[in-house]
């Protein structure tokens, strides 16, 4: 597997890792911790005594003689890569609990089919040959999610189905794509950016060369933005990535990339005009499945209203906090844009009828609701965004403290164990709770008595109201009052909807 330069050194115990296909990293640091980053079980740490700091100084040490470069406290930092391996170094220096290292696998090759997406949940068979339409309709795509999510890999796949034909040229900083070494028999340029080769200077030579589509790895910079937008209002077409939390919210991530005050509605134009469309992956720890899974959250089209000319989005494809799977029909727009390219998109694409939005109700999405579970909160995770939850995408529901009628206006709930904290704290008031017992028609002594506003309204951060002292029918507070006990808290429950991408991030 190893070649070029890396040819030449000893990975020792590393070299077991190196030839597994199913693990992509290999993370060293803190003195001896050693992690590694699997396709199935996704990130986890294993006990390697002969993997320590004297072995990682010599392979760095090596990795330095063989690159030809200094490796010392005067250049703390070591780069090296090849067609299916790169890898970093931080000098002890820097680092203070001792080297560290992350060596990355990139092979040339395709991990994706179509088989492996469906069995493996990534994506539904609908939005599988949807997405492969747009591809052959030339559609401009940017591939969104976290590192490590899977994004790469979905690029190269959806690449591998474009024309035998089409020119490609792909664009990167670090080679990671390898499709000129897939597709030897293609016409596929590979270009790498450094200090001497910009974005901007790749970019020109690219456009000299002619191709149909355009790969860049990945924007993350204002430049390759600037990139991503002169190439396709050029005429080209283009694969990408990002790192962003949301399909929808792909164009004003790219705006904040730029270093530049640009008008936002000049650029949020010019994307929606020119992406078609938005996809957002999402990588995580199945339970349920028992391995580390990723899936497509999001598939989103971008567009100008033809009759507003503003910026809009439609979301195609949503998965929902309850497991549920929202589809909406393409636009208009993107149907006369498909067929430009000679792509007849069907007139109900997702079976979802004339209904603005269908649920795609599969054996998975009624696994997934029948596997929720009652959430547990802690002083910890209030939010349970941690929780038993979490893998069915369903975030737990949390005291909420709100402000409006005082606290006996109705029957306060006692809150469960594992409360969090901050609650106000009513011990102060029960003593007067639990003093009144005579009967309803016993008419009741004067009792002064000041109570803390702010606790009776659950109201916080707000400086007390003393109340002046009323004689009050004790028949109109015992009914509705409940006795407390000492160390209880007794607040108002609400629920507390949470953001979809906050919880969605967790499923």
């Amino acid at each position: 597997m190893l070649n070029s330069i890396f040819d030449q050194m000893d990975f020792g115990p590393l070299t077991e890792f190196l030839e597994e296909d199913d693990v992509t990293d290999i993370s060293y640091s803190n003195g001896g911790q050693v992690w590694l980053k699997t396709l199935s079980k996704g990130i986890f740490q294993i006990n390697r005594p002969d993997i320590n700091n004297t072995f990682m100084e010599k392979l760095a040490f090596q990795c330095s003689n063989v690159m030809g470069k200094t490796f010392n406290m005067a250049h703390p930092f070591l780069d090296a890569e090849s067609a299916e391996l790169r890898m970093n170094f931080v000098h002890d220096s820097i680092a203070t609990n001792g080297i560290a290292c992350l060596i990355r696998k990139t092979p040339a090759k395709i991990r994706l089919n179509k088989d492996k997406l469906l069995n493996e949940q990534y994506v539904t068979d609908k939005i599988h040959d949807f997405l492969l339409k747009c591809v052959e309709g030339h559609c401009n795509i940017m591939v969104a999610g976290e590192t490590g999510s899977g994004k790469t890999e979905l690029v190269k796949y959806l690449a591998s189905k474009t024309k035998d034909d089409e020119k490609i040229i792909t664009i990167e900083d670090t080679l990671e794509l390898h499709l000129d070494k897939i597709f030897p028999t293609r016409d596929i340029v590979a270009m790498k950016t450094n200090n001497i080769a910009s974005y901007t200077e790749s970019l020109v030579a690219c456009m000299r060369q002619n191709p149909i589509w355009i790969l860049l790895a990945e924007v993350r910079s204002a430049e390759a933005v600037m990139a991503v937008r002169n190439s396709i209002s050029s005429g080209h077409h283009i694969l990408s990535t990002i790192h962003a939390d949301r399909a929808i919210s792909i164009p004003m991530r790219m705006y904040s990339l730029l270093e530049s005050s640009q008008d936002i509605e000049q650029f949020l134009g010019s994307i929606h005009r020119y992406v078609q469309i938005g996809i957002y992956v999402k990588g995580y720890f199945s339970k349920r499945l028992g391995r580390f899974q990723r899936e497509i959250i999001e598939v989103c089209e971008f567009y100008v209203d033809p009759k507003t000319q503003k910026p809009e989005a439609n979301l195609l494809y949503q998965k929902q906090l309850d497991g549920r799977v929202i589809m909406r029909n393409p636009t208009q727009n993107l149907r006369d844009y498909l067929a430009i390219g000679n792509v007849d998109l069907p007139d109900d694409p997702f079976g979802i009828g004339d209904a603005e939005e269908g649920y795609d109700d599969t054996n998975r999405t009624a696994m997934e609701q029948s596997e929720k579970k009652t959430p547990v909160h802690s002083e910890t995770d209030p939010f349970n965004m941690n929780g038993d939850s979490a893998d069915n995408g369903a975030g737990g529901s949390a005291p909420q403290l709100t402000q409006g009628a005082p606290a006996i206006a109705q029957k306060p709930a006692v809150a469960p164990t594992g409360q969090p904290t901050g609650q106000p704290q009513l011990s102060n008031v029960a003593p007067q709770v639990q003093a009144t017992t005579q009967p309803v028609t016993q008419t009741p002594a004067p009792q002064p008595t000041q109570v803390n506003n702010q606790v009776a309204n659950g109201a916080v951060g707000q400086a007390p109201v003393p109340q002046t002292p009323v004689q009050a029918p004790v028949q109109n507070v015992v009914p509705n009052v409940t006795p407390i006990q000492p160390n209880v808290v007794v607040a108002p429950q609400t629920g507390v909807q949470m953001p979809q991408n906050s919880v969605m991030q967790t499923a």
